[in-house]
C-alpha cells in the first residue's frame, strides 16, 4: 500500500516493479487529491491496482493484511526550500511539532494493517530530526518495529544517520549530492509475531460475508475482441460500468470492497449498450487491451488536436471503433461514422491551452 499516494508519482514507480501477482492499493485521504492519483494510475495502464479515499485508521479493519506499507507523510516541507522558495515562508518551529504529532498519528493508525514481518517504509521532505530520527526512534521503541539497513553506495550521495535512542538508520537526501529535492527516508521491519488475521484469513472470513456482483458470463463474448485474455479477468457490473480485474485479486476486491471506500479499482472496460460494447478511456491505455483492436497511427498535429477534444479528419474507409496510436502509443478511441469521427477522449482531461 501507498498510505499517502496523491499524484501518484510513488505509485506508478512502485506499480512497476511489483509481480503481476501482486495487489497495490494506492490511498489518498483527501478527497480533491484522489481525482488526480486516479487520473494518473488510469494513464499508467495497470490491472493490479486499487485506488482507495480514506483515513489512515480505516486501514486497521484490513488487520495484518500488506506486506509492504509506503508512508510518505505530511511534513513541514523544508526539502523543498530550493524548488519552492515559497515554502521559506510557511515553515515554522510550531509547524515542525505539529507535523511531527500529526506522523505519529497516521503510523500508528496504520500499523495494524502492516503483516507480522512485513515492511514500512517512512519518508519526509523535511530536514527536521523531530519528523525523520525521533519519528524512526518512535517507531522502534513504541511499534513492533525493528529498523533495516540499507546498503549504499557512495556515488549516490545519500547521507546515512542513526537516530540518538534506538540506533535507527534513515537516510538523508540534499539537493546538492543528489539529482533530487531534498528528502528522508527509513526502513522497517514488524517483528515476527505480531498479532492478527493473516491475509488468507481475512480473505476466507470476507468470503462469506460480501460477494463481488459479477458481469454475466453470456456477454463476456463481446468483450474478448478488446481484451488479450479473458481468461486472467473477472469482470463486475458497477452502475452500467463494467470493471476487469485479474482474477486472482476477486477475494481481496472483495475484502477491500467491505472495508473501504473505494475511488477505482482494476481497469473500467465501459458499457454494454445493446450487446455492444462502448469502450472506455481507461481500456484504450491499459495493459490487458487485445493486440488486435483496430488502430490507426497519426500524426502530431492531429494527436494534439484529439486531446483538446476538437474535430479530427482521418482519410479512412474503415467504420466503427477505432484506437488512435501516437508513436505508437494510444491515446484513444475514435468512433468512425460515414459522415463523422466522433471523438471519445476524456473531456476532463483534454488540453485547453494552445
Amino acid at each position: 500500500m501507498d498510505l499517502c499516494a496523491a499524484p501518484g508519482g510513488k505509485s506508478t514507480l512502485i506499480q512497476s516493479v511489483i509481480s503481476e501477482d501482486s495487489l497495490l492499493v494506492s490511498n489518498e485521504v483527501i478527497k480533491t487529491r484522489v481525482n488526480i492519483l486516479s487520473e494518473n494510475m488510469t494513464k499508467w495502464g495497470a490491472a493490479n491496482v486499487i485506488v482507495t479515499n480514506n483515513d489512515p485508521k480505516d486501514f486497521q479493519r484490513l488487520e495484518n493484511y500488506f506486506d509492504v506499507i509506503i508512508v510518505d507523510a505530511p511534513c513541514s516541507g523544508s526539502g523543498l526550500f530550493r524548488k519552492d522558495p515559497d515554502a521559506i515562508t510557511e515553515w515554522s518551529e510550531n509547524n515542525v511539532q505539529l507535523c511531527a504529532h500529526r506522523q505519529q498519528r497516521i503510523l500508528a493508525d496504520v500499523m495494524p494493517s502492516l503483516k507480522a514481518g512485513g515492511v514500512l517504509i517512512y519518508s519526509t521532505c523535511s530536514y527536521s530530526k523531530e519528523e525523520d530520527e525521533a519519528i524512526a526512534d518512535w517507531l522502534v521503541s513504541e511499534c513492533t518495529l525493528d529498523s533495516i539497513k540499507m546498503e549504499l553506495e557512495e556515488s549516490w550521495g545519500i547521507v546515512e544517520t542513526v537516530s540518538e535512542k534506538e540506533k535507527a538508520h534513515g537516510y538523508r537526501f540534499y539537493p546538492d549530492k543528489v539529482k533530487g529535492e531534498g528528502f528522508f527516508i527509513a526502513a522497517f521491519r514488524n517483528r515476527p509475531g505480531a498479532i492478527g488475521l493473516t491475509a488468507d484469513q481475512g480473505r476466507q472470513k470476507s468470503r462469506s460475508k460480501h460477494k463481488v456482483e459479477k458481469f454475466p458470463a453470456k456477454d463476456i463474448e463481446t468483450l474478448q475482441p478488446f481484451l488479450m485474455n479473458t481468461d486472467d479477468l473477472f469482470f463486475i457490473k458497477q452502475n452500467e460500468e463494467l470493471i476487469a480485474l485479474p482474477i486472482h485479486l476477486e477475494n481481496d476486491l472483495a475484502l477491500i470492497r467491505s472495508t473501504l471506500y473505494i475511488k477505482k479499482a482494476g481497469v473500467k472496460l465501459g458499457t454494454l449498450i445493446r450487446n455492444e460494447l462502448i469502450p472506455a478511456h481507461d481500456l484504450a491505455v491499459s495493459n490487458i487491451i487485445s493486440t488486435t483492436v483496430a488502430k490507426i497511427a497519426v500524426e502530431k498535429e492531429t494527436a494534439l488536436q484529439y486531446l483538446r477534444k476538437a474535430e479530427i479528419s482521418i482519410e479512412t474507409v474503415d467504420t466503427g471503433w477505432v484506437l488512435l496510436t501516437y508513436l505508437e502509443l494510444p491515446i484513444g478511441w475514435v468512433k468512425l461514422l460515414p459522415t463523422r469521427i466522433n471523438n471519445y477522449y476524456p473531456a476532463a482531461w483534454r488540453i485547453v491551452n494552445k
